[in-house]
C-alpha cells in the first residue's frame, strides 16, 4: 500500500476552522490540533514574555502586544502564534496583517512545527523578527528578516535585545522570561 498522495488529502479552509471546536492551527489546508494544553512551564514563560512586551510598548501608539490570536494569513492558513505584536490598525475578530514580532514557546508536541513549517512561514509572510524560546534550555533563538530570510541573531539567555519594530523600537531582557 503506498502513501497518500496530496490530491488524495483533504484540504481545509478559513470557512471549515471556523466550525471547529478547540484549539487548531491550519497551514496550507493541513489542521494542526493544539493539544495537549500547554505546560505549567510553557504558559509560565510566555506569560513573562507578554508582561514585558506589554510594558515595553506602555507608551506606544503604534503596536501592541497580543496573546494567542489567529491570524489568517490565506484561506487555508490560520495560525495562533504565542506572543506577539502587532503595529498599526488590527481587526476586531482576527490578524489579516503581518505581525512585526512573534515568539513561539516550544513545547513537545509543536517544536518541530515551530522551528521548521511556523519559521518558513513566518521568513516568507516577512514577520520582521521570530523568536524560539526553548524554555528546557533556557535559550531564545532570536532571527531577523534581513533581505527576505530569517537570520539568527543570537541565542539568547541573559540577554537584553533591541527590537525595531517600524514605529517603535523596544528593549527586551531575555533573563527575566525564565521561571
Amino acid at each position: 500500500m503506498g502513501t497518500p498522495r496530496d490530491e488524495d488529502l483533504p484540504h481545509y479552509t478559513w470557512e471549515d476552522y471556523k466550525l471547529w471546536e478547540g484549539r487548531w492551527e491550519l497551514i496550507h489546508g493541513i489542521p494542526y490540533a493544539m493539544t495537549p494544553a500547554p505546560s505549567i512551564q510553557h504558559q509560565a514563560v510566555s506569560a513573562r514574555i507578554d508582561r514585558m512586551l506589554q510594558e515595553a510598548l506602555d507608551e506606544s501608539d503604534d503596536c501592541q502586544a497580543l496573546l494567542p490570536v489567529d491570524w489568517k494569513i490565506a484561506e487555508d492558513t490560520v495560525v495562533q502564534p504565542d506572543n506577539l505584536v502587532v503595529c498599526g490598525e488590527v481587526g476586531q475578530t482576527h490578524l489579516t496583517k503581518t505581525p512585526v514580532l512573534i515568539f513561539e514557546v516550544l513545547s513537545p508536541a509543536t517544536a518541530s512545527k515551530d522551528t521548521h513549517t511556523k519559521f518558513s512561514l513566518y521568513e516568507k509572510e516577512g514577520v520582521r523578527h521570530y523568536v524560539i524560546v526553548d524554555p528546557d534550555e533556557r535559550v531564545a533563538k532570536t532571527y531577523s528578516l534581513r533581505e527576505g530570510r530569517l537570520i539568527k541573531q543570537l541565542d539568547a539567555t541573559k540577554d537584553n535585545w533591541r527590537f525595531d519594530l517600524g514605529p517603535c523600537t523596544i528593549q527586551f531582557d531575555f533573563s527575566r522570561i525564565w521561571p
